[in-house]
């Protein structure tokens, strides 16, 4: 269960990100600082930052649709925010075109992105590979794509059933009065 992506969200996030590293930063790293981010947030308060889908690659589990975005692969209904802010990768890596501000962040999030940032900003991206590739949600895909319900993270990281339904309740109505204000 997912609510709907926020785009600009997602941009101001990873600009977060490219701003703390210098601007530039490899596709990878930046898929899983956004991915680590979303989870913290997931595991802390219930609801991850851009309410991207989580999925298992061969490279660990990454934000779904912020992978199409950062690979140059827009999906399906994209408001097309992020390449007027995030460059199109160029030998494996992207860099901020211009600041899209952080209106849609609120201070916990803010203070999260840095905190994320200084945990794990400074590995390298195989490092960070490794590091997701250990996180009990993840599943080898074996070239594929394999989803990562939210439930499965609330899981392992010992929430109680009762926990994990109230969470996804929350999320189920947060999504449901997304769509109807849409």
């Amino acid at each position: 269960m997912t609510g709907l992506f926020n785009e600009t969200k997602a941009t101001q996030t990873a600009a977060c990100f490219l701003t703390l590293r210098g601007g530039r930063m490899s596709c990878i790293k930046l898929v899983k600082l956004l991915y680590l981010a979303d989870r913290e947030a997931l595991l802390r308060w219930g609801l991850p930052i851009t309410s991207d889908r989580f999925v298992s690659l061969d490279i660990g589990p990454v934000v779904g649709r912020i992978s199409e975005l950062v690979r140059g692969e827009p999906p399906p209904n994209s408001a097309r925010i992020w390449r007027r802010f995030i460059s199109d990768p160029d030998h494996y890596e992207v860099h901020l075109l211009a600041d899209p501000g952080s209106g849609e962040l609120r201070a916990g999030e803010l203070s999260l992105i840095e905190e994320i940032f200084e945990r794990h900003g400074r590995q390298d991206r195989w490092s960070l590979v490794e590091y997701t590739r250990a996180l009990p949600e993840w599943t080898y895909p074996n070239g594929s794509a394999l989803p990562i319900e939210y439930r499965d993270i609330l899981k392992s990281a010992g929430k109680t059933e009762a926990e994990i339904s109230g969470i996804e309740e929350a999320l189920e109505s947060a999504a449901l009065a997304e769509r109807v204000l849409a």
